[in-house]
């Protein structure tokens, strides 16, 4: 069931809805970005998903179903378990007692078709849809978990006993610990955490917080770097989630006086995902804090992070060296490992001896030899990256530069043939230098090491449908003071995202639509960045011993974008809006 790339091409033009330029065009970037074609039109907006679809569905010979509005019985829903639904981009929506359609967008995928086939017995009707049809009814997977969800979680709640006396003080000390033991085990509280673990993975939360006050505790989520509030539960159920946590994280019960940190894995919707536990002594008991990190790295690109144009050729050309130093800085929780690990990823052949010392060990990747700081017995950074030049690598990874000891041995490290990578604590690109410089390192050291610096911020990304507007004439001048805008146009022209004549004026921006889907308009993150090369002009500066600023001017006359720049880059694109790229820079 392929389609014929000819064929296609020739449609396209015969119904008008592309000009042969237009064709021969997209087909240059799709050999160029090395894509399918089908994917560069898509990308491009000369057609609409739902004409190209149409179109496609026409020239396979199959039907083509709009699913957009239909609403899905539960018990048909329910034959594509929600996870293979989501990853392959198909979904049940009719049948008969011989027969399931589903619809989907890759027709030629037909080892879902028959994985589909052998979990319901029945012979599959493959339809071609779009994405709106799909996002409709993966969207009613979620509403139909979220209320058996908060179904469960109230019924358990209901039946936890209670550890504290009339005047909600704790009860004595040992026989807490007693009953604590039997409480973690008991089945509503079994469920009641299973459930809150499972939900937060759905709703791919990054961070669940759960706060114990006087007569409640709070569950929140994390999503999309913003906390939301989950749920409240009774303030009966707060000493059992507590002991459960604990015992899955391996932590002592009798402890609630000082902070404890720990660890677990679970396993869901076929992946594992492990969660970073931090508790917290409060004054109304032990606040809880887990950090949700996926044990797995693939499918991260540097595309879908966000990467694009010459910062993206800079990046690789890093890569491609056999000695020296990519550095990626930013905030805390700005996706600096993440980018790490796509690049160790690209990286990971059978030719090279990679390892790592991390602190924690985010993501296992396969053929790495990963190495989890332990400070409390010695193994720091500087320690772990000794014993690293033992190990005969070719790439070594270090999960960040802290202090002077671990900065110089780094940048020995790269000098003596290896390839590091790391991260640090900065807020741009060329300020990463002198914060080098103020830990000790040798300028004459850095300059011949350093291959490129990444710097970056995480943005919220536009879901769904989304309100165009035009920028007016005030706009675009208070915006001015702030971005070199003509430097973007220039970027957006070069990568045939704006044409030779494009003024800001006539380039559309986009607000947030809230929708059943996104209730903020906004559904996951893609990066902002900055990417500066050590160009001969940079080095200079650098041995000079000049401000960042100066760096940072001389990097942008060399063709870097600035964060905010890049913001408005992709805000332009309608990946995100200009409100959130000042409101994450400015933070």
């Amino acid at each position: 069931m392929r389609i014929d790339l000819a064929k296609l091409k020739q449609f396209l033009i015969d119904s008008e809805l592309v000009s042969k330029a237009d064709v021969e065009a997209l087909q240059t970037i799709a050999d160029k970005k090395k894509q399918s074609l089908e994917e560069v039109i898509l990308n491009s907006g000369k057609v609409s998903e739902g004409d190209f679809r149409r179109l496609k569905a026409y020239l396979l010979g199959i039907p083509f179903i709009d699913l957009s509005k239909l609403k899905v019985a539960k018990e048909i829903l329910f034959l594509i378990p929600e996870p293979v639904a989501r990853k392959h981009n198909i979904v049940a929506y009719n049948r008969s007692d011989t027969s399931l359609e589903v619809a989907m967008l890759n027709p030629e995928d037909l080892e879902s078709i028959e994985f589909i086939k052998k979990g319901v017995g029945l012979k599959i009707l493959p339809r071609l849809t779009d994405s709106e049809s799909i996002k409709n009814i993966l969207l009613q997977y979620q509403k139909s978990l979220k209320a058996e969800f908060g179904d469960i979680i109230q019924k358990e709640a209901l039946d936890i006993k209670t550890l504290a006396n009339d005047n909600g003080e704790p009860m004595d000390e040992k026989l807490a610990e007693d009953e604590l033991k039997k409480l973690a085990e008991d089945v509503p509280v079994v469920r009641i955490v299973d459930t809150l673990l499972s939900h937060a993975i759905m709703q791919k939360a990054s961070d669940i917080h759960i706060e114990p006050y006087e007569k409640e505790v709070v569950i929140r989520y994390r999503l999309d770097g913003v906390l939301h509030d989950a749920m409240i539960l009774p303030k009966n159920v707060a000493a059992g989630i507590t002991a459960r946590i604990k015992i899955l994280a391996n932590l002592r019960l009798d402890e609630k006086r000082l902070p404890q940190d720990g660890r677990f894995k679970i396993e869901s919707s076929g992946s594992r995902v492990a969660f970073r536990v931090s508790i917290l002594p409060t004054y109304y008991g032990e606040k809880i804090v887990m950090r949700l990190l996926p044990d797995a790295v693939q499918g991260f690109t540097l595309e879908k992070a966000g990467f694009h144009g010459e910062g993206l050729e800079r990046i690789h050309l890093g890569m491609r060296s056999k000695i020296g130093m990519i550095l990626v800085t930013g905030p805390t929780g700005s996706g600096k490992s993440t980018t790490l690990y796509t690049i160790l990823d690209l990286l990971n052949t059978p030719d090279v001896n990679i390892c790592t010392v991390e602190d924690p060990i985010e993501y296992q990747m396969p053929r790495i030899n990963q190495t989890q700081v332990k400070p409390d017995i010695g193994l720091t950074f500087a320690a772990g990256l000794r014993s690293l030049m033992r190990q005969d690598p070719d790439i070594m990874m270090v999960g960040e530069i802290r202090d002077s000891e671990t900065a110089n041995l780094a940048i020995n490290a790269a000098l003596t043939g290896h390839l590091v990578l790391s991260t640090l604590h900065t807020n741009s690109a060329a300020a990463t230098v002198p914060r080098l410089l103020d830990m000790g390192a040798e300028a004459f050291l850095l300059v011949s090491t350093i291959k490129v610096i990444v710097s970056q911020r995480l943005v919220r990304k536009l879901a769904g449908a989304k309100e165009q507007y035009f920028l007016t004439e005030a706009e675009i001048k208070h915006l001015r003071t702030q971005v070199d805008l003509d430097r973007v146009l220039k970027v957006l022209q070069a990568e045939n995202l704006a044409p030779a004549s494009a003024v800001w004026n006539k380039i559309p921006f986009y607000h947030p639509k809230p929708s059943d889907e996104a209730k903020d308009g906004f559904a996951g993150r893609v990066g902002i960045h900055e990417i500066l090369s050590m160009s001969q002009a940079i080095k200079e500066l650098i041995i000079k011993n000049v401000s960042h600023n100066q760096i940072e001017e001389q990097a942008k006359k060399e063709g870097m974008l600035t964060m905010l720049e890049d913001g408005i880059y992709k805000a332009s694109q309608g990946i995100t809006t200009i409100e959130e790229v000042f409101r994450v820079v400015s933070e």
